[in-house]
């Protein structure tokens, strides 16, 4: 676990410069907006290690799998998110010396991502080997207002020195990804131009044929004036620059205002892209950076009174909620539903970039909460516009009659994982998009989206069930054959508990949908039963008998549900009795070791009763929780927030603050010694989840909002933001109790300790707890 980070409760700040925290704080100190995002990688040159990443959202590459056995129904391609133009760049020569930290004297260093403003900054001294010593500062940001636009500030100041120094803004397309699974580079150029104080660069995907147009026009200032110093254009394959050069006097600041902007083929038309690109430079470098940067803290702090968290008493828990959010909102702002939340959003290659279940289980909630309706409408589109691959990939398997299984990894709706145990074993990812409209519709209300495209999504998902699960005739019940749970350290297992619970739940969430649907809109239902061949009577019977009949693992002496068959074989040594030099398990063990273990990589069983806690009484979530949570390693980013909040059900103060400070820093300290990967972006709903849901709480039932909080004892106070049905609320819990105020015109009922209190439009409930 790292500690670099120093605790502040609205920025991210890095003191003195670690080359060996280089890549971490390359993740951590990100930007993004949406629409584009990149790694803090400098402006100027660094010859150290450095992950170079530029990403727009939506563009991606089919990169071949890449296996050593071929097997039936395996998916031909790893979708992935491609690494683009990089158009941070400025490089500084300082009288034939090019600046480079990583071959500098640094005498000071530090950089702040501001939170609550929206933009990234870096200042710091050095001195190269032949004596000259600068100060540089360097703000930049993705525009949150114009979302195809990023703009930099980068100030340097001779020290000891007057001379020439040359500054070249440039655009690099000539990049590739990391994770190229053959090494290959994934764009073709396809134009370029320089132009006065700028210059673009028009880039094409191979196969997928996305064009993206990166384009940047630049000012010069001279101490605070601006000049127009001759540039000497450079053109290089899919590269573009400006060669600046200056004559710099000691004491007295250099500045360059470099504007750029990112324009996509999903968004405009190929044979405009230029046009687009021009006419958007203009528009905001004639705006300037000090009016955009305007913009942006106004855009943030609009974005804040909507869904920030107050904690009073413990700074650092304030600063991880805060970045927590910050890095969700700049990932995802629910205007396309084309785009969805990849696991590290803008930050980093690993996964992908593509979809995967985590973005129903994880960030439906947050966004349910914190954004306008039609963000979490969109997410749920986002997956119904792709039933048909969904039934595309069910067929591939083998299954038929409109039954559909969703990809573990999507970028267009086709899987596109490549690891054989997780794409034809880990399908409880259907049960999760099931789950997202249940959970959808339960909180806003919104039963039309269940006649317009729920319905047929729960359709098909229920089919699939219907035809995965095997009769067994020894036990005279339906078994669910060669799966993998939530928990990855066991492949090809029988009868996973979370898998058949969800399941089941599938099909009667099914059934009840489609009960509702004939009473409220029978005409949608009779035209979608039709267009779908669906034999209600028929298949209602066996999705009935099936739930009767399904085979659930359970111990009788320990009265815990089985995580699957045979789970007890195992032998059953407890993580604490693990040597610290053995974890993390799956950098320190081999895969036959891990899967023969009885550990847990994140919630399974639990992860089952965090869905449906309402089923179970509090003495068998206090089993399970007891049981499976000392066997659990929670290496996967998903397992603390789960484990938080339950434990936080359960009364469990010290182990749901320690839950929670996990998976909220869990990139800022670098828990798990992967975050110069890129941050966990998806597993950061959980930490609003363990906040929200679990010292708030929080949970929808009968309609309204209940609230059974209680109050971390290094906590004086916390408070949180909830949208609910055209509410606004303000919940605060104290020390003395818990303060609601209502925001907005609506009138709600909300449940605080199992009590109704009325909340009158822009009104105000005060609860005492003594």
């Amino acid at each position: 676990m790292k500690n670099y980070i120093k605790p502040s409760e609205w920025s991210i700040i890095e003191e003195g410069f670690d080359p060996h925290y280089h890549q971490i704080s390359e993740s951590i100190f990100s930007l993004g907006n949406g629409r584009m995002g990149q790694r803090a990688n400098f402006e100027e040159t660094y010859s150290g290690q450095s992950l170079l990443g530029n990403y727009v959202a939506g563009v991606y590459y089919p990169d071949k799998t890449r296996v050593g056995w071929w097997k039936n129904g395996y998916p031909e391609y790893f979708a992935k998110v491609l690494n683009a133009a990089n158009w941070t760049i400025i490089d500084i020569n300082l009288d034939g010396e090019q600046l480079d930290l990583a071959k500098c004297e640094v005498s000071s260093f530090r950089r702040e991502l501001n939170m609550k403003d929206g933009f990234l900054k870096r200042n710091f001294r050095a001195k190269t080997a032949g004596g000259k010593e600068v100060e540089v500062e360097a703000i930049r940001f993705c525009s949150m207002v114009d979302d195809e636009a990023a703009a930099i500030k980068y100030t340097i100041s001779p020290i000891n020195f007057s001379g020439t120094i040359t500054i070249t803004p440039a655009i690099d397309g000539d990049v590739m990804n990391k994770d190229s699974n053959y090494d290959e580079k994934f764009w073709d150029e396809i134009g370029k131009a320089n132009q006065p104080n700028g210059g673009y660069v028009v880039m094409r995907t191979k196969k997928t044929g996305f064009e993206v147009a990166t384009g940047m026009q630049f000012s010069v200032l001279q101490n605070g004036q601006v000049v127009q110093p001759q540039a000497e254009a450079i053109i290089k394959e899919k590269y573009v620059g400006s060669k600046i050069t200056l004559q710099a006097q000691q004491g007295q600041s250099i500045s360059i205002i470099k504007y750029v902007t990112n324009l996509s083929s999903q968004n405009h038309q190929p044979e405009k892209l230029v046009d687009h690109l021009n006419n958007t430079l203009n528009r905001i470098s004639t705006k300037g950076f000090d009016t955009m940067l305007a913009e942006q803290a106004a855009a943030w702090a609009k974005k804040w009174e909507h869904n920030d968290i107050i904690i009073e008493g413990d700074v650092s828990a304030q600063q991880a909620i805060r970045f927590n959010i910050f890095q969700l909102n700049q990932t995802y702002t629910g205007e396309d539903d084309r785009l969805n939340i990849g696991p590290k959003g803008f930050t980093g290659e690993k996964y992908g970039g593509s979809t995967y279940w985590d973005t129903e289980a994880y960030c439906v909630p947050f966004y349910l909460a914190t954004a306008d309706q039609k963000v979490t409408r969109n997410l749920l589109l986002y997956r119904y516009k792709q039933l048909g691959k969904a039934i595309e990939n069910a067929a591939l398997l083998g299954f038929k009659d409109g039954a559909a299984l969703y990809p573990m990894v999507t970028m267009d709706g086709t899987e596109s994982h490549n690891e054989w145990e997780i794409t034809f074993e880990e399908i409880h990812r259907n049960g999760a998009i099931a789950y997202a409209i249940f959970n959808y519709v339960r909180y806003t209300g919104d039963e039309t989206y269940l006649a317009d495209y729920g319905l047929e999504v729960l359709i098909a998902i229920a089919r699939f069930w219907s035809q995965r699960v095997s009769w067994s005739q020894d036990k005279e019940q339906y078994v669910m054959l060669g799966v993998t749970g939530p928990n990855e350290y066991e492949n090809n297992v029988n009868n996973n508990w979370y898998t058949s619970t969800l399941a089941t739940w599938c099909m009667d969430y099914a059934m009840r949908v489609i009960e509702k649907v004939k009473a409220s809109a029978p005409e949608k239902y009779t035209a979608l039963a039709a267009r779908i061949k669906f034999d209600e009577a028929a298949e209602t019977s066996r999705y009935k008998h099936i739930i009767e009949k399904m085979y659930y693992g359970y111990d009788e002496k320990l009265q815990v549900f089985l995580q699957q068959d045979g789970y007890l074989d195992k032998e059953q040594i407890l993580v604490k009795d693990l040597p610290a030099t053995d974890r993390p398990l799956n950098q320190k063990w081999s895969w036959d070791r891990i899967l023969r273990s009885c550990y847990i990589k994140q919630a399974d069983v639990l992860q089952g009763i965090y869905f449906f806690e309402d089923q179970y009484d509090i003495d068998t979530i206090r089993r399970n929780f007891d049981f499976y949570e000392p066997r659990t390693v929670h290496e996967s980013s998903l397992s603390p927030c789960v484990h938080a909040i339950l434990a936080a059900k359960l009364g469990d103060e010290a182990r749901a603050y320690e839950f929670y400070l996990r998976t909220a820093r869990l990139d800022l300290d670098d828990y798990n010694n992967d975050t110069e990967d890129g941050c966990h972006i998806t597993s950061m709903a959980g930490t609003w989840m363990s906040v929200v849901e679990g010292f708030g709480g929080m949970r929808v039932r009968d309609g309204k909002l209940s609230f059974q909080p209680f109050i971390p004892e290094k906590w004086s106070s916390f408070s949180f933001h909830i949208g609910f049905r055209g509410a606004l609320l303000n919940v605060k819990v104290s020390k003395d109790g818990v303060n609601i105020k209502n925001a907005s015109a609506t009138q709600v009922t909300v449940v605080v300790f199992g009590k109704e209190q009325v909340v009158e439009g822009n009104g105000e409930v005060q609860i005492k707890t003594n």
